[in-house]
């Protein structure tokens, strides 16, 4: 009887201590996805890369395919989106298309706009924002570039005017890690990046009927 006890006080001692690992190792799995989740960057897609230089310029670019439909097809639609952007209420004074050529399947547009940063019954904090589109049409694609960015801000008390390759390149927009957004232009490179991405994807929108999906995006 003695030694039934034992074995069964010693069976019953391991599992408690298989338990209680398993326990731990519960724990240890459920601390660990709690890591990774406080770890994932929220500024990541601003980060190193997101800006591109382009012969000292930053250019955003994009290209996209259009199956079955010729350049002057492309040319058509995006000569008109282009030209209600002009007239859109963020729009202001000297947003207009500045070449429309049906012949070479080409639209450039200048645009000043208003980018918002924070707009609420106590603050109202926004930037003049201008920029420049092109748009090149061909048979199934259209090639399309924002670049000649900059931004007039607080015009009303201090005016200050940030060209983007002085403003929210890496090499002015990011920390010596390339890990965080510096506080000062942090707020343009955000919405920048956010409007192009805006544009980009209506242009994508417009042309094939559908929105762009994850895997098409990169």
């Amino acid at each position: 009887m003695k030694k039934r006890l034992i074995i069964v006080l010693l069976a019953s001692a391991v599992c408690g201590i298989a338990n209680a690992q398993n326990e731990w190792e519960e724990m240890d799995k459920q601390q660990e996805e709690k890591e990774a989740v406080v770890k994932v960057n929220p500024d990541e897609k601003y980060l190193a890369g997101a800006v591109p230089m382009v012969d000292g310029r930053v250019t955003f670019s994009t290209v996209i395919e259009v199956p079955g439909k010729s350049a002057s097809q492309i040319y058509s639609s995006i000569k008109g989106y282009m030209e209600r952007l002009t007239r859109l209420p963020n729009q202001l004074e000297h947003s207009v298309i500045a070449i429309a050529d049906s012949v070479q399947g080409l639209v450039c547009g200048n645009y000043q706009e208003w980018l918002v940063f924070k707009n609420n019954a106590l603050v109202l904090d926004r930037t003049r924002f201008y920029y420049t589109l092109i748009a090149n049409c061909h048979d199934g694609r259209l090639e399309v570039k924002m670049t000649r960015i900059y931004f007039l801000y607080e015009e009303e008390r201090d005016p200050r005017t940030y060209r983007a390759e002085e403003w929210i390149d890496d090499k002015n927009a990011l920390n010596k890690k390339h890990d965080k957004l510096l506080r000062g232009s942090a707020k343009f490179r955000r919405k920048t990046i956010d409007r192009k991405d805006y544009l980009f994807n209506k242009f994508y929108e417009l042309l094939n009927g559908k929105k762009q999906g994850k895997e098409e995006q990169k």
